[in-house]
C-alpha cells in the first residue's frame, strides 16, 4: 500500500555475497546531465504538473559495493519502464514513440501556439506513462489539431496506425480506470490488464474457482497477468521471462544478477535470487516465498521495492502494476521513528475496535525513513510519500511488513512549495499558525502511523475472503481510508509525547484534523474538472472520511461551514468529539473488511465519497485561478554515472542531475526500451 499525498500547499504533508569475476558490469551512455553547486529542486512547471529533482543524502557514506548495489537496482527498475506504459493502455507504446520521433526531429517553427500545446501534450503523456491522467484516470485532451499532428508526422517521418491516430482525439477509451457504480468496470476502462470482451463477471467467475493450496496462505491470483479471451475461453497471459513482456524481464533479471552478486548480507542476497525465479517463472508461490524473504531481510543501508505491486489501476482489484523504488536508510530519522514500531501491539490494543478485529500479536512491522535513490514504473514520475509492503494480508499477520517514508521526496516537496495557497484556504488565524508550526511533522507523523500502524492493523473473521474479493471495486478505497482513520484516531492522543515524537500532542492533532478536513472537503477538489466525480481510490477516501464525520457531528456544530465573504471555510469546534467520531467510523471500517461487508462500504463509498458538492467546487475552482503553482508534482530521477577502469570495473559512481524532463524522458526511451509494441 502506499500513501500519494499531492504536497501543493505547505506540506497538506551475514555472509556476504561475492561478485562473480565473470561477469562485467554494463554500462549505459548518459546524455544531458549537470553539476548543481547550488540545489535547485525546482526543473519546469507544465498544465497541472510542477517537475522537480531530488537529493540522495548519504550517497558518499556509502560503501562502493553498496553503491554498486544501488546503480544494478535502478537500472533493473528502469529496465521494466516500458511495461506500466503498455499496462496503462494498449495504444501508449506507439502513440509514444510517434510523438517522440516528432518532438526529436521536427525543424520547423517552434513558437506557434500548436507547437506548444503539443509540447505541453506529450510532456503530460511522459508524465502519466500514457495518455490518460494520472490522478483523476481522464484521458488527456489536446489542444491541438489532428490536421497539425498528421503535418508533423508527415514532416518528421513519424508513422502511427489509425486508430491509435485517432483515439488522441475522440472519445473511445475516455477513462483509464472507471469505478462508477453500477457499470461493467472492466469492459469501461482502458487499462490493459483484460483483453477485448473480457467482463466483470467473466473476472469473478474466473478467479472464483481459483483454489489456492493452502487456504490460510492465499495465492494473489491475478496479480503478474493479462486476463483475455481466446475462441471464447478465458486465459492468463502471465507476466514472466518467455511469456507477456519477456524481453523487458530477460533485461530486469540481468541487472538484478549482478545486484544479487553485490547483495550486502546473504538474507537480502536470498530474496533477490527468490524475485529473480518469480520473473523466470511467474510462479505466485515463489512471489509469497519472496515477499516472506524480503520482509525478513531488514538488515543494511539498501532496500527496494520492485515488481507488479499495487493493483490501484485495475478496476477489481487482481493486477499489479509495475513499480520500483531503490532506497538508502536515513538512519537519523529510522531511529527516531521506530518508536512507533516498537510500539505496535499497544496501539492495536487501544484502537477503537471490536476486540474480535484486533490482531492478538502484531509481528514484524518494521519502519524506516528512506531516501529514494531511483524510481520507475508506476512510482515516476509521480511517486507516493510513503510504502507499507507486502500486501498479502496473510503475510502482514504471519511476518510482518515493512513500512518507508521517502525522506528526501518530503524535503523536495517541503524546499519547492509556496503557502499562499494555504493562507487562501484556512478559516482564520489561528488555523494558519497551528499548520505552519506543526503542519509538516504532523503530515510525517499521519504517514508513518498509516502506513506502520494502519495497514498492519486488524484482521479478517475466519473464513472470510482477500478483500479485493469480498469488496471488490471499494477494495482499495476502503484500506486506504481505514489506514488513514487509524492514523488520524492517534495524532490527537497523549500518547505520542510520552512516547518522545511530539511536544505538544493536543496542537499537532489540531494542525493535523485541520488539514485534513480542509483537504478532504474542500482543496482537494482543485484537482477534478468542474462536474467530474470522485473516481481516484485516495481523493475518494479523504472525501468519505471527512463527509461522514462532517455529517454526523452536525448535531453538536463538531466541524461548521462558515461562509465569509462569499468563500466557504470549514472551521472544527469541537476536537474532542471530532477524535471519537474518527473512531467510530475506525471501527465500522474495521468490520466492513474483517466482515467483507460488501453492501455497506458501497453505501459508504457512494453516500459520502463520489459526488461533489458543484456549487462549492466550482468556487474552489475560481479562487484556486489566482495561484501559479501547480496542484500536482512529480520528479525527475538522479542519474547514476560509473567511471571505469582500463579493465571495465566500476571503480566510483557518481550521482548527476538531469538538466530537464524532456532530456530524462528521451534519454530513457533510447536506453530502456525493451518492450516491442504490443497489445
Amino acid at each position: 500500500m502506499k500513501v500519494t499525498y499531492v504536497l501543493s500547499f505547505a506540506l497538506a504533508f551475514a555472509a556476504l555475497v561475492s561478485c562473480n569475476e565473470d561477469k562485467k558490469e554494463p554500462v549505459l551512455e548518459v546524455t544531458e546531465v549537470k553539476e548543481e553547486k547550488t540545489f535547485d529542486y525546482n526543473v519546469e512547471q507544465f498544465a497541472d504538473i510542477k517537475i522537480l529533482r531530488y537529493q540522495i543524502p548519504g550517497w558518499d557514506n556509502l560503501t562502493l559495493k553498496e553503491q554498486k548495489l544501488v546503480y544494478y537496482l535502478t537500472q533493473a527498475g528502469l529496465a521494466g519502464r516500458d511495461i506500466i506504459w503498455d499496462q496503462n493502455y494498449r495504444h501508449n507504446l506507439k502513440i509514444r514513440k510517434a510523438l517522440e520521433t516528432v518532438y526529436a526531429i521536427y525543424s520547423g517553427d517552434k513558437t506557434s501556439e500548436e507547437w506548444k500545446a503539443f509540447e505541453t501534450y506529450l510532456k503530460r503523456v511522459w508524465f502519466s506513462n500514457g495518455i490518460h491522467h494520472h490522478y483523476s484516470n481522464d484521458k488527456l485532451k489536446p489542444e491541438f489539431s489532428q490536421e497539425y499532428l498528421k503535418s508533423l508526422m508527415a514532416e518528421t517521418n513519424a508513422s502511427l496506425e489509425e486508430d491509435a491516430f485517432n483515439v488522441i482525439f475522440n472519445e473511445v477509451d475516455s477513462k483509464k480506470v472507471n469505478q462508477a457504480k453500477g457499470v461493467d468496470n472492466v469492459a469501461l476502462s482502458a487499462v490493459n490488464f483484460y483483453g477485448p470482451n473480457v467482463t466483470n463477471a467473466d473476472v469473478i467467475n474466473f478467479y472464483k474457482n481459483k483454489k489456492s493450496p493452502n487456504p490460510d496462505k492465499p495465492l494473489s491470483y491475478g496479480l503478474n497477468s493479462k486476463l483475455v479471451k481466446e475462441n471464447g475461453e478465458l486465459k492468463e497471459l502471465v507476466y514472466k521471462s518467455g511469456g507477456l513482456y519477456g524481453s523487458a524481464i530477460d533485461e530486469i533479471i540481468k541487472w538484478l544478477e549482478l545486484a544479487q552478486d553485490v547483495a550486502e548480507n546473504k538474507a537480502q542476497g536470498d530474496a533477490i535470487g527468490l524475485l529473480i525465479e518469480y520473473y523466470k517463472t511467474g510462479d505466485l508461490q515463489t512471489w509469497d516465498d519472496y515477499n516472506v524473504a524480503w520482509t525478513s531481510a531488514t538488515e543494511g543501508n539498501v532496500d527496494y521495492i520492485n515488481s507488479f505491486i499495487e493493483v490501484y489501476n485495475d478496476p477489481l482489484g487482481y493486477r499489479g502494476s509495475y513499480e520500483t523504488i531503490v532506497q538508502v536508510n536515513d538512519f537519523d530519522m529510522s531511529q527516531k521513528m521506530k518508536v512507533l514500531s516498537d510500539n505496535a501491539q499497544w496501539f492495536e490494543d487501544n484502537a477503537p475496535l471490536m476486540d474480535a478485529h484486533k490482531k492478538k500479536n502484531v509481528v514484524g512491522v518494521t519502519y524506516k525513513v528512506v531516501n529514494v535513490a531511483g524510481e520507475a514504473g508506476d512510482a515516476s514520475p509521480s511517486t507516493p510519500i510513503g510504502v507499507n509492503l507486502p500486501n498479502a494480508n496473510w503475510i502482514r499477520a504471519a511476518v510482518g511488513s515493512k513500512s518507508v517514508s521517502l525522506g528526501n521526496i518530503i524535503e523536495a516537496y517541503n524546499n519547492a512549495g509556496s503557502s499562499d495557497r494555504l493562507k487562501e484556504f484556512v478559516n482564520d488565524e489561528e488555523e494558519l499558525q497551528l499548520e505552519e508550526q506543526y503542519g509538516q511533522l504532523a503530515d510525517k507523523l499521519h504517514t508513518a502511523l498509516h502506513e506502520v500502524i494502519g495497514h498492519a492493523s486488524g484482521q479478517l473473521n475466519p473464513g472470510v475472503g482477500e478483500t479485493k474479493e469480498t469488496l471488490k471495486n471499494y477494495a482499495s478505497t476502503l484500506e486506504e481510508g481505514r489506514a488513514d482513520l487509524v492514523g488520524l484516531y492517534y495524532l490527537y492522543n497523549p500518547k505520542l509525547q510520552e512516547l518522545g515524537l511530539v511536544d505538544d500532542w493536543k496542537a499537532v492533532g489540531k494542525a493535523a484534523y485541520d488539514g485534513y478536513i480542509r483537504n478532504g472537503l474542500m482543496t482537494q477538489l482543485i484537482r477534478l474538472n468542474l462536474g467530474d466525480d470522485v473516481e481516484e481510490a485516495h481523493m475518494r477516501n479523504r472525501q468519505w472520511v471527512s463527509a461522514w464525520v462532517y455529517e454526523k457531528g452536525k448535531a453538536d456544530n463538531v466541524i461548521e461551514k462558515i461562509t465569509r465573504d462569499g468563500k466557504t471555510y470549514f472551521n472544527i469546534n469541537d476536537y474532542d468529539k471530532l477524535h471519537e467520531l474518527f473512531g467510530q467510523l475506525l471501527k465500522e471500517t474495521q468490520r466492513i473488511k474483517s466482515e467483507g461487508d460488501y453492501k455497506a462500504v458501497e453505501t459508504l463509498v457512494e453516500t459520502y465519497g463520489v459526488k461533489v458538492d458543484q456549487d462549492l467546487h466550482a468556487e474552489v475552482l475560481e479562487r484556486n485561478k489566482q495561484f501559479t503553482s501547480a496542484p500536482y508534482s512529480g520528479f525527475v530521477n538522479p542519474v547514476l554515472v560509473p567511471e571505469m577502469d582500463a579493465n571495465g570495473e566500476i571503480t566510483a559512481i557518481k550521482v548527476t542531475q538531469p538538466e530537464s524532463f524532456p532530456g530524462q524522458m528521451l534519454n530513457y526511451s533510447k536506453h530502456y526500451s525493451f518492450l516491442p509494441e504490443v497489445n
